[in-house]
């Protein structure tokens, strides 16, 4: 009697965990675009100082970008994405390893790789939000 009383009255289905409103590649793309931000000051100034602070600065920002396209990646795309965009698998993977390449490098071309990645998953992301 107690399981029928506690048992669910309304069956919920949801695209996400929480609304879709949540999830945005814009969160990547501000941090990659930070580690190219450091990437080029870090050619400009030849300090040891400031090339060690910059350094962590922009491994911790090239983290970050990695988490947000994780998040995406993990809690916002679901199958029928991959189904209809089956090189989306590919381009997440192309985009981690470009921002991990960015993380280790003071070159703003490995930066600038990584934000394209990150155009072409915000061009994907946008056109689910319209379906």
């Amino acid at each position: 009697m107690l399981s029928r009383l506690f048992a669910p009255k309304v069956t919920v289905s949801a695209h996400c965990d929480l609304p879709c409103g949540v999830y945005d590649p814009a969160q990547a793309r501000i941090e990659a675009e930070s580690v190219k931000a450091v990437q080029e000051k870090m050619a400009g100034n030849d300090d040891p100082h400031f090339q060690a602070r910059a350094t962590v600065i922009k491994e911790q920002r090239a983290e970050l970008a990695k988490h947000h396209v994780s998040v995406l990646w993990s809690d916002y795309f679901k199958p029928p994405h991959f189904e209809k965009y089956p090189e989306l698998h590919q381009l997440v993977n192309d985009t981690l390893k470009a921002l991990s390449a960015a993380k280790g490098s003071t070159d703003p071309a490995t930066g600038q790789k990584a934000l394209d990645y990150i155009a072409q998953i915000d061009k994907i992301f946008w056109e689910t939000k319209k379906a």
